[in-house]
């Protein structure tokens, strides 16, 4: 990569060194101050840095040139420097007092201070949860999909501007579950433990190439606060059911020591609804005919989630991490079906009932232990993590399901299953960081990632009190993955410009059986190179381009072919002859004024990777659900993003996405070429009232689209809360009402050569919640900067902070 290297040589000047050291009114010293360097001419930030212990700090420029200084900290005023020139041998700044600031003050207890909810950055949308009246006694997954450009269909699978396929990371770890599984582990996930949601369109070569829509980064919260601290929060909600959410955060933080500790129990009822309409082709068993249907489900899910850990600083510059984390959700769910078959004119021909029970079980742990070491006490100096991970996911699914027929002679029959799986994944890497001359630096790193997963199913039927085994529908299935990967990103930056180049290699080893039998093995090596190149003109104008090769590996989930019974008439199954889907991504930005956006992206997918419903290789009228390989994806985006400042007391962030979707395949026999112009909008608002209260105001609407064979039609939701801060804030009360207008329900349309289906369906979207939480401890010290660690550094420097 000498390449980068060569021009930076050519056009930057030598560096100096700008010294200084900066304090607070009685003359004590400010740790963490947030020390900027500007150009004089016109503010353009060159360089950031923090002050350390001692209230001292250092910014290497090019000499020669004439600067400014800022200086802020939380309760300070901000401070500006007179303009000055850079000498060659550097300079030493006059001693910086920042004086107290009321405004700042007042700020926090009205809470304008705090961040705004949507952060846009180069590569990504910061979404900071924490202070979002919308998230009190919402799931992970409820707050994903009023996030701008993600989008959650009817099966489960989270999208990202219009495209499903996403690596999704939770405190840095990677989460080996999608669809179905994905999204119940997201609704077993408070949405009160959440910091921030990255949602990271380019990621840089320190992620895993896996993902060809981008990355979900979900950061939980961590207290920043010196002393012993706590933090106490309880929810109810309600709809036709109700919902709870309680926990308990506990922190101790010193000099040297961090010791943190969450737990979380939710209990929530929830409803499900779904009508549905099948016509089928005529096959060589059974003339042409329809079915129409009905679900309707109740469940009642109950989780735990646990974490603890600690950080403990083994010398000034060496950071030693470890935590472990515990989930364990039981989802009980019941539902009542009916359901008409017809003959090709629509008349009735049979009639029957169905009753489906599951109780299914979740639990989860995973463990982490981290190390990070700086070689100098330069914010910028070289670095190295290290990182082990080792988590495990067990599923015990029991079904009962009951059919009761209207037709006369024909017995009632009931199917039950008992399914296990056993998922088990471990990582280890390693990241360098190395600071090259003339503001370059050079990131390497390896990681080895190996999963394991075992599963099983056995199935009976009922019928006239005798019971029999189903052999024909039970088997075993496991899956052994194995990813090794090395990387190498190089960043750097000229006068008003940042160029980043990366290259990630992944040697993907993969054995999959079924009944002993061998299904799937594969080994291969695929090179994914990214660049991303930022150009600042002016203080209004700036440009950024992104490039990224990225794939879709198909997972456990997706290969296993063993059922999954959702009613008496569909089941969910794997596809083992499933191949990796791989995708070439561009994307142009253009940013106004710093904050106002316009990005231009297109995206080939090969092989993408879509969700179909077909008829059964089994026959009759009962379908199944899984995944297909289609032949190419053509994607096409206008993406505006506006944050808006309409008053002192109201900010707007609004999101526009236009994009054009193109599918082309061939599925039985049923080929398609099929494309559609759609958008996705998103606006939020957030307002300070007086007396310590906000308040904030979401709203989001999802054209009609196409989805492979689908044919999705246009929904959106409104949802608003209020926020009141309590007890010398120490307290918050918070109210919120989701999907106000009811108008989440989903309605779409899947059309082949041998079959169709249409279906509405209708979820627990609409609920009323109130909230409390309640921080106790040692609130009158100044927080303490977070120090990144393990898989946390990993983020941090993807987001080139």
């Amino acid at each position: 990569m000498g390449w980068l290297a060569a021009p930076l040589a050519s056009h930057a000047q030598a560096p100096a060194a700008v010294r200084g050291s900066v304090a607070g009114p009685g003359g004590a010293a400010v740790e963490f101050a947030t020390i900027t360097l500007h150009r004089a001419a016109d503010s353009v930030v060159v360089r950031t840095e923090f002050s350390d212990a001692q209230g001292t700090f250092r910014l290497d420029a090019p000499a020669g040139k004439i600067y400014r200084v800022s200086a802020m900290q939380v309760g300070y005023g901000r401070y500006w420097s007179a303009p000055f020139e850079v000498p060659a041998a550097g300079l030493v700044l006059p001693a910086i007092r920042l004086a107290p600031s009321q405004a700042t003050a007042l700020k926090e207890v009205t809470v304008t201070g705090r961040k705004p909810l949507y952060e846009r950055r180069a590569d990504r949308t910061v979404v900071n949860v924490a202070d979002s009246p919308l998230s009190s006694g919402a799931t992970t997954l409820d707050v994903l999909a009023r996030s701008p450009g993600v989008t959650l269909s009817a099966t489960n699978d989270l999208g990202l501007r219009g495209r499903q396929g996403l690596l999704v990371v939770i405190d840095g770890k990677r989460t080996p579950l999608t669809g179905n599984d994905l999204a119940e582990y997201l609704r077993s996930l408070p949405a009160e433990q959440l910091q921030s949601i990255e949602l990271i369109t380019n990621p840089p070569a320190s992620f895993d190439a896996q993902g060809g829509a981008g990355v979900i980064a979900i950061n939980l919260k961590k207290d920043q606060r010196l002393g012993t601290n706590g933090t106490a929060n309880a929810s109810l909600g309600y709809s036709e059911q109700a919902k709870f959410t309680g926990g308990l955060a506990l922190n101790h933080r010193r000099k040297n020591l961090n010791v943190y500790g969450t737990y979380a129990y939710t209990d929530r009822r929830y409803f499900a609804r779904l009508d549905l309409t099948r016509q089928f082709a005529a096959t060589a068993t059974l003339p042409a005919g329809g079915l129409v249907q009905s679900n309707d489900q109740l469940a009642h899910l109950r989780s735990h989630t646990a974490r603890v850990g600690l950080d403990l600083n083994l010398s000034k510059r060496t950071l030693l991490g470890a935590s472990i984390t515990g989930l364990a959700s039981t989802n009980d769910l019941s539902t009542a079906s009916q359901a008409v078959t017809t003959d090709e004119l629509g008349q009735p021909t049979d009639r029957f009932r169905a009753r489906t029970d599951w109780n299914v079980s979740r639990p989860s742990g995973s463990a982490n232990l981290n190390l990070r070491h700086a070689f100098a006490d330069s914010a910028s100096a070289a670095a190295l993590s290290a990182d082990a991970d080792y988590a495990r996911y067990a599923l015990t699914r029991l079904s009962d399901q009951y059919v009761v027929f209207d037709t006369p002679g024909r017995a009632a029959d009931q199917l039950s299953g008992d399914q296990h799986s056993r998922l088990s994944i471990g990582a280890a890497k390693v990241d360098f960081s190395q600071p090259l001359p003339h503001r370059s630096r050079l990131e390497v790193g390896a990681k080895a990632t190996q999963v394991v997963s075992d599963n099983d199913v056995a199935f009976t039927s009922t019928m006239g009190g005798q019971t029999v085994p189903r052999p024909d529908i039970s088997s075993q299935f496991s899956y052994h993955e194995n990813v090794n990967a090395a990387y190498a990103s190089l960043r750097g930056a000229l006068a008003g410009a940042t160029l980043q180049a990366g290259l990630r290699a992944e040697q993907t080893n993969i054995l999959a059986t079924q009944a002993g039998a061998t299904v799937r093995e594969q080994h291969y090596l695929q090179l994914f190179p990214s660049a991303l190149a930022e150009r600042t003109f002016n203080d209004r104008h700036a440009l950024t381009l992104a490039v990224a090769r990225r794939i879709d590996r198909p997972n456990y989930q997706q290969l296993n072919p063993l059922r999954t019974y959702a009613d008496a008439t569909s089941y969910l199954a794997g596809n083992p002859n499933l191949l990796a889907s791989t995708s070439y991504n561009f994307e142009l930005t253009h940013t106004y004024r710093q904050k106002f956006s316009t990005g231009l992206a297109y995206s080939r997918s090969d092989l993408p990777i879509v969700n179909v419903v077909q008829p059964s290789p089994d026959g009759g009228r009962l379908v199944v659900s899984q995944n297909v390989n289609l032949s190419t994806r053509h994607f096409y985006t206008l993406t505006l993003t506006a944050p808006l400042t309409l008053t002192k007391w109201w900010t707007l962030y609004a999101n526009a996405l236009v994009y054009y979707n193109r599918y082309v395949g061939e599925l039985n026999g049923t080929a398609l070429d099929r494309g559609r112009v759609a958008c996705n909008l998103t606006a939020n608002s957030s307002f300070t009232l007086p007396h310590g209260w906000s308040a904030e105001l979401n709203g989001f609407y999802e054209s009609r689209e196409v989805y492979g064979f689908q044919v999705i039609q246009a929904r959106g939701q409104v949802a608003a809360g209020l926020q009141k801060s309590l007890w010398n804030k120490q307290g918050t009360f918070r109210l919120n009402v989701a999907d106000i207008f009811y108008t989440t329900p989903n309605r779409a349309t899947s059309t082949y050569d041998n079959f169709t289906e249409t279906y509405y369906s209708r979820l627990d979207t609409r609920i009323v919640t109130a909230a409390l939480t309640y921080r106790f401890g040692n609130n009158k010290v100044a927080a303490a900067r977070r120090r990144a660690a393990g898989a946390d550094e990993e983020l941090r420097r993807a987001a080139g902070q």
